[in-house]
């Protein structure tokens, strides 16, 4: 089933999600709920609070590349109470958008590779090290996780041209769905 999006100005994604205890059913469910929603909303990637989740859990797909950083396939990952371990110093700029925040683009800054640890799906523990386009999904949906968006990093004068457009988005969005929302606020433990 598609869940409802999140968008800026709901005050779900300004705060930090709770570590899921135990891998239910329920999470199942929404994780499986969680790859319609990204599917069908033609994203990459889909943090929990996007969806009115405050769980730390992200879906993300991403991209293999071979060793001549050709494109081999995508797949999608699930990352449950994900830690970021490690990360680049070397940096890189690539445009960003959101789910959460429609038709807005903006170049953002991030390191190239980072090492993360989390459970998939099946409270299996893994370590791994991501670069380039992946590194940069993961870190984008690690921000959703801590009540951060792709806007706070950019420069103020950057963020204070986009005042208007996030205005609009907010009350498009937001002041229509907030009655709705209130009792769909769920965390599993």
């Amino acid at each position: 089933m598609k869940l409802p999006i999140a968008y800026y100005g709901h005050p779900i994604l300004r705060k930090k999600a709770a570590l899921i205890g135990t891998i239910s059913h329920e999470i199942q469910h929404l994780v499986k709920d969680m790859i319609e929603t990204m599917i069908t909303s033609k994203g990459v990637g889909l943090a929990a609070p996007q969806v009115h989740h405050s769980l730390s859990l992200f879906i993300a797909c991403l991209i293999e590349e071979d060793d001549e950083e050709e494109i081999e396939q995508s797949k999608i990952r699930v990352f449950i109470n994900p830690k970021i371990l490690d990360f680049s110093h070397e940096q890189w700029t690539q445009s960003e958008g959101c789910l959460s925040i429609p038709r807005i683009f903006r170049d953002v800054d991030r390191p190239i590779s980072i090492k993360i640890t989390a459970l998939d799906l099946s409270g299996h523990a893994f370590t791994e090290e991501f670069q380039g386009y992946s590194a940069r999904v993961i870190l984008h949906e690690m921000d959703h996780l801590h009540g951060v968006l792709f806007i706070d990093r950019l420069p103020s004068k950057q963020r204070k041209a986009l005042e208007i457009q996030l205005r609009a988005i907010k009350k498009k969005f937001h002041s229509s769905t907030i009655s709705a929302d209130m009792g769909r606020l769920v965390t599993f433990e």
